[in-house]
């Protein structure tokens, strides 16, 4: 009895060619949603958080060319004209240029040497041992976990009896004491990263401990002098009391003393527009100089998980 039903294809003999039409795709997998879920989660969360750091600054530099009417009674709203005398008399009158300058002197200072002077003792504590070395490593880590607070009274007395007070190198001494601890922790974990081979070879090319430092490991750690250089000079820039407390000089105060006087010394009558003027002034240079490096930043952050 004939029937129109067609059999069903035969597996391929062993040796005869396997065709595509024999080969039967593999069924299509479906996306996993917690994937999915878990990145528009994050993403969300992101633009939160950079909806939240991002709008006081432009609010900030917004009100800085407001007049003192328009930033009580329309504080939201885009400024009707650019009022550029905000920022002059901020400059001139409430003297931020002086402020600016001795802060740009303390600061860079300051810096210079924190990162030498770190980078040398994290070099010797990450490649030499001897006796002592975990001791005045962890020494340094004491003194990252050592408040503040406690070492006002007894710091201010100890660069009294020095004839520091009142002195821009004074308090270029005490910010790079201050800096010190958290560069060399950071230093040196991110000199134990780099190859010791090309330090190796250099000894045996006859260069000298302080020519190999200086010539070939310090720029290889470029990435990690950077990223603390920015930490460091963030926190020196913003420092506050350290030199209300060993700087009451008038005409030797800082940005952050500065602001807290043209706020102050208004009384009632307070100068809101040149205030907000100052504030935008001594941001600018710490979000600039973050925009610059911070390819850098991430570098120097990640180093030691890439080795």
């Amino acid at each position: 009895m004939k029937t129109t039903d067609t059999p069903a294809p035969l597996p391929a003999e062993s040796g005869a060619p396997i065709t595509k039409t024999d080969v039967r795709p593999p069924p299509p997998v479906k996306e996993k949603k917690e994937g999915t879920v878990l990145n528009v989660f994050s993403h969300g969360v992101l633009v939160i958080w950079a909806f939240m750091v991002v709008m006081p600054l432009l609010w900030a530099v917004m009100t800085s060319f407001k007049d003192d009417r328009s930033i009580f009674s329309s504080p939201w709203s885009l400024p009707d004209s650019l009022h550029f005398d905000n920022w002059s008399r901020a400059w001139t009158q409430a003297n931020m240029s002086d402020y600016f300058l001795n802060t740009v002197l303390v600061v860079g200072g300051s810096l210079i040497g924190t990162l030498v002077l770190g980078s040398m003792a994290a070099y010797v504590l990450a490649r030499f041992d001897f006796p002592g070395n975990r001791f005045i490593y962890f020494l340094f880590i004491g003194g990252m976990s050592f408040p503040i607070m406690l070492a006002l009274v007894p710091l201010f007395y100890v660069v009294n009896n020095m004839g520091l007070l009142n002195t821009i190198h004074g308090l270029i001494l005490v910010y790079i004491a201050y800096s010190l601890p958290f560069t060399v922790f950071f230093l040196t974990a991110f000199f134990r990263t780099l190859p010791t081979s090309i330090a190796e070879a250099a000894f045996v090319d006859g260069a000298s401990h302080s020519r190999t430092f200086f010539q070939i490991m310090l720029p290889m750690a470029k990435p990690g002098l950077i990223s603390v250089g920015i930490f460091n000079f963030l926190g020196q820039w913003n420092q506050y009391m350290l030199p209300t407390v060993l700087n009451t000089d008038p005409d030797k105060r800082v940005l952050t003393q500065g602001l807290v006087q043209l706020a102050v010394s208004q009384g009632y009558k307070g100068d809101w527009s040149g205030l907000f003027a100052g504030l935008v002034m001594a941001m600018l240079p710490v979000l600039a100089a973050y925009i610059v490096f911070q390819r850098q930043v991430v570098q120097g952050l990640t180093a030691g998980a890439l080795k």
